[in-house]
């Protein structure tokens, strides 16, 4: 036991400092920096150190997680405030919770007892996939959301196979902080809800227990792995409700998705056949031998088919969702969207390769099915672990490939050119990736424009739509009013009253027609809306981010 837990402990550390290395020249270095980590750093200062720090200030358009763990960092940034202003809270973060991805998938490998050479090579595969990587460094929730989601799955495949309730717990807990993470881990837990209760209803032959008793075990186990999503899910609705007047503000709100693909002309797939087409690129690009690696799990497992089934819902229910939304045009066409495939893939080629031991277990169920000894490797049990890890290594080189896609890897493409730019060419692709690069370079400079002023605070009125980047940068957040202050409404409708020096203004067009500003003062961008005078006009050098322009506010007295 004391070696199993000094090799997960060993791997942790191992994949957490590269994944902060990399996270660290990325940020630090390369000063490229993905927006939505960005705002999930600003709500965590937000809420520590703004002009009215509550814990609501963190938003209910996101689900919490993500920013919850980073507040203990965020805390130490009046003494190292690098944490925030370079977004390093986002990237211990991510590389803490992508190692414990790793961690979780290493101990399937473990709980198979997978030989020493296959088990090495599946971790590897997966935790130096480049998407893995990535987005181990980058802040973002696709770290955090993997690692319940496999943690999940891990302790699914235990159950199905030991019956042990220690693991269902565990199961429905890991289900329970994946919804807290993206919304779409509900579609995960009501995939497991079903499998535990249709493998707890079949479990045992009706003549051993009575369709009753079956009936009542599968509806108490499947309310144990249930429970914690649900709760989960009503809380947050209630809280939102609550201080916000929206149920569901991700998907109402102004500021939710859907709202941002309508601002933006649409973004979305207009035909499920579409959606469809472009998911199974995605997943190809990712995984491109997946489609035999599911079969070739179902037929070399088909004795033991209830692991394979538990990691291809629950992983599968995942994709289901993200297909649906963008064929509904509610998300995004995102490559990353589609990283479940990653796990998926390794966690189907442990289960291909021959288990080594006995699952380990605490206590086993009444319905086990644990076999007494080991299972004995058939002869085509070694042809197919290899062609399976293969299969899973292939995955590594596809992914990077398609990363420098625009069309399937919009957020990922400009890699290379923060990696090793070529600022000699001037091919349109390259031009694009270096524009995207540059995302976010002039928020920091607005940033550091209105910190040399050395105003008050309150002084400047701005929205965190587009200005999160601008205020996540600044060493003093306390000179911005933001919608999470309480007294934002009454500030905006009349700034100069309030002391109000400054408006940060964006284009009202796009995204900009949600900015708090542009409702309340639609010319406010054009000629100041007879309220202020135009102080500083800035062209952004990003993409997809709009111009800015900097208002004085006028004294109206």
């Amino acid at each position: 036991m004391r070696r199993r837990s000094c090799g997960a402990i060993a791997v942790f550390v191992a994949a957490a400092l590269g994944y902060l290395l990399v996270g660290v020249y990325l940020t630090v270095d390369r000063q490229f920096f993905a927006g939505d980590a960005l705002s999930r750093v600003q709500s965590a200062q937000a809420v520590l150190f703004s002009r009215d720090p509550h814990l609501s200030a963190i938003g209910f358009i996101f689900t919490p997680l993500t920013a919850v763990a980073e507040l203990p960092l965020a805390a130490l940034a009046p003494w190292w405030p690098a944490l925030i202003t370079q977004a390093l809270t986002a990237v211990v973060m991510s590389a803490l919770f992508m190692a414990g991805s790793v961690t979780q998938l290493a101990g399937i490998a473990r709980d198979r007892g997978l030989s020493p050479l296959v088990g090495t090579v599946v971790v590897l595969a997966y935790a130096l996939n480049p998407m893995i990587v990535f987005y181990g460094a980058n802040g973002m929730s696709e770290a955090p959301y993997l690692f319940c989601l496999l943690w999940a799955v891990r302790r699914l495949i235990r159950w199905a196979d030991t019956d042990d309730v220690h693991d269902l717990v565990t199961a429905g807990a890991a289900l329970g902080l994946s919804y807290l993470t993206r919304y779409d881990g509900g579609a995960a837990a009501l995939a497991a809800t079903g499998f535990v209760a249709a493998v707890s209803y079949r479990r045992r032959p009706a003549a051993a227990d009575g369709v009753d008793v079956r009936r009542r075990r599968a509806v108490i186990d499947a309310a144990v792995v249930a429970i914690p999503t649900a709760t989960t899910f009503l809380v947050w609705a209630v809280t939102s409700w609550l201080i916000t007047g929206n149920l569901f503000a991700q998907f109402t709100s102004e500021y939710g998705n859907a709202a941002i693909i309508a601002q933006l002309g649409g973004t979305g797939s207009d035909t499920v056949p579409a959606a469809v087409a472009f998911s199974a690129a995605a997943t190809a690009i990712m995984a491109p031998l997946l489609v035999l690696l599911v079969p070739t799990a179902v037929l070399t497992r088909r004795h033991r088919l209830r692991a394979v089934a538990a990691g291809l819902l629950v992983f599968g229910a995942v994709l289901a969702f993200q297909v649906l939304a963008y064929a509904r045009g509610t998300t995004f066409g995102f490559l990353r969207f589609y990283l479940t495939v990653s796990p998926l893939s390794a966690v189907l080629t442990a289960l291909i390769a021959p288990a080594g031991r006995r699952m380990p277990y605490r206590r086993l169920g009444p319905g086990s099915e644990l076999p007494e000894v080991p299972e004995r490797p058939r002869r085509w049990a070694r042809p197919v672990t290899v062609a399976a890890v293969l299969a899973l290594v292939a995955g590594v080189f596809t992914t990077w490939a398609g990363m420098a896609s625009p069309k399937y890897a919009p957020q990922e493409f400009a890699l290379r050119a923060v990696i090793a730019p070529d600022r000699q060419s001037t091919a349109p692709l390259q031009l694009d990736a270096r524009k995207v690069a540059r995302s976010f370079s002039t928020e920091r400079e607005i940033a550091a424009y209105l910190d040399a002023l050395a105003l008050p605070d309150g002084a400047v009125l701005c929205d965190t739509v587009y200005g999160f980047a601008v205020v996540v940068r600044s060493r003093h957040p306390r000179q911005f009013v933001i919608p999470s202050d309480q007294d934002f409404a009454r500030i905006l409708n009349n700034p100069a009253a309030h002391g109000v020096h400054y408006l940060l203004a964006v284009p009202n067009e796009g995204r900009g027609r949600s900015d708090a500003l542009n409702v309340r003062f639609p010319t406010l961008y054009e000629n100041g809306a007879q309220i202020a005078a135009l102080a500083l006009e800035a062209r952004n050098q990003g993409a997809d981010l709009p111009d800015w322009r900097l208002y004085r506010v006028i004294d109206q007295e």
